[in-house]
């Protein structure tokens, strides 16, 4: 016994020196930064103060006792040292809005047309939510006529090839699925092979608007417009659709959208056993041809948000379509902007607007600060129109309010995370729509327009005026 108890104190010894050892071992491994960590203890007291961001503000809307609005002259002698003429040029238009009331609280040449550049989209938002109802959504069929299967278009502007990678949101209908459901159909009625066919014809017209040059899909900015297209057009650097919801490929897109989109569907229905025979045709298909498959997109409310986010080209002319559609208007460009100012006009905006296209890629189009102020407001108000006001850009944080964005990445200090707006420059164009809450938490609604930058050169700095005067509203007594 007591032979074994002097073993089992041997072994342990020997245990004790071997870790010890190996302590020593590891301590000799690791980075010397680790020598450098503490134990977390509680302090004693507050480390930091913090301040409100924002003064506090009561549920009716009321001002804090003793604060002011800001005034025309306060917001005069903030605004003009940072729009200086040499950086945002001539014709530079500004409105300034308290929300609560929609009084204006400062306006400069802000019932003139001015080119509104990307700006254009929170008219196109508002007019397609209010024409279509937020929960609308835009379905892909295929449809049996005679012997062919017809992939009919239904103007779904984030249509897909495959799924997107898990990170992207909204997740799109895809051509895969409606493939899938298509082969099963056939196969269900003991069909292997098929002819196949397209059709475009929701959409009717030109397919470029009034301004525009291939220069813009060349430099991956719009494909053509069609009812019928996958992935807006976006191409891989090996030249295929690309899957992914990618606002920064700057790759020229697809020249022919319809034909890649058809033969992608033709490839998926040969995955799924399906073999098309000859080559795919356009053929009309009668709304009352026997359905074999359908999907749809996500709701419109999710379509703004993302259209306004990256200033999709592509979604807004497709919404536009979709207002002048459910207007009854053609489903042109010229029926679009028809129908983006007749919703306006419903809605009792009556100030200056005039329009080509719904995404404002044309150097034609012409809107007043005033009415886009108007249209914020509007939004901000109606429910079903919220879409537009929650899509918006975050300063400092998301869109093209974030940096590396845009040209309009420089809002900075308390303004980030307080103004939201949309963002809109073309060669000589830098404009900047939307709201921000002021010091005493006052939100106000703005639009600065400067359609006459002085040259190409000088839209970066154009741009960063208009953000510093953003900058200023959020950090604005000016009273």
């Amino acid at each position: 016994m007591r032979q074994s108890r002097s073993l089992a104190l041997a072994v342990l010894a020997l245990l004790n020196v071997f870790t010890l050892a190996a302590g020593l071992a590891v301590a000799r491994m690791l980075p010397p930064r680790l020598a450098l960590l503490r134990i977390p203890v509680m302090a004693a007291r507050p480390v930091v103060n913090a301040t409100p961001v924002l003064a506090p503000v009561d549920g009716s809307g009321a001002r804090l006792q003793g604060t002011a609005l800001p005034t025309a002259q306060g917001l005069a002698a903030m605004l003009g040292p940072l729009l200086p003429p040499a950086a945002t040029g001539n014709g530079l238009g500004i409105e300034v809005a308290d929300a609560s009331t929609g009084q204006v609280l400062y306006s400069d040449n802000a019932g003139t047309l001015a080119t509104p550049a990307s700006t254009t989209k929170v008219i196109t938002a508002v007019a397609a939510l209010a024409a279509l109802g937020p929960d609308a959504r835009f379905t892909t069929t295929v449809r049996q006529v005679g012997g062919t299967v017809v992939l009919v278009g239904g103007g779904d502007p984030t249509l897909a090839v495959n799924e997107y990678p898990s990170s992207d949101y909204p997740r799109p209908a895809t051509l895969a699925q409606l493939a899938a459901d298509t082969a099963r159909a056939l196969k269900g009625q003991g069909r292997s092979s098929v002819r196949l066919g397209y059709d475009t014809s929701l959409y009717s017209g030109p397919d470029m608007a009034q301004g525009w040059t291939e220069g813009l899909i060349s430099t991956g900015n719009v494909t053509s417009i069609v009812a019928l297209e996958a992935d807006q057009g976006r191409l891989t650097s090996g030249g295929a659709l690309e899957d992914s919801d990618d606002p920064v490929n700057y790759r020229p897109r697809a020249t022919d959208p319809v034909g890649m989109t058809v033969a992608a569907f033709a490839a998926l229905l040969a995955h799924d056993g399906i073999t098309v025979t000859g080559s795919p045709a356009a053929v009309a298909a009668p709304a009352s041809a026997p359905l074999l498959a359908s999907v749809s997109s996500p709701p419109l409310t999710s379509i703004v948000e993302q259209m306004l986010l990256e200033s999709n080209n592509v979604i807004a002319e497709n919404l536009a379509r979709h207002a002048a559609i459910a207007l009854g208007l053609p489903a042109t460009f010229t029926g679009a902007a028809d129908a983006d100012v007749t919703e306006l006009r419903r809605l009792g905006i009556t100030t200056p607007i005039s329009l080509v296209d719904g995404s404002g890629l044309s150097m034609s189009d012409g809107i007043a600060p005033q009415t886009l102020v108007r249209t914020l407001e509007a939004a901000a108000s109606t429910p079903k129109l919220r879409a537009a006001i929650t899509g918006l850009p975050v300063a400092g944080f998301a869109g093209t309010l974030s940096a590396g964005n845009s040209d309009f990445g420089g809002i900075a200090g308390p303004a980030r995370g307080v103004v939201r707006a949309k963002t809109g420059n073309l060669a000589t164009v830098a404009t900047l729509a939307g709201l921000a809450y002021d010091r005493a938490g006052d939100l106000l609604i703005f639009a600065i327009m400067a359609p006459q930058v002085p040259g190409a050169n000088q839209l970066q700095p154009a741009a960063s005026a208009i953000d510093n005067a953003a900058t200023g509203l959020a950090e604005c007594g000016c009273s």
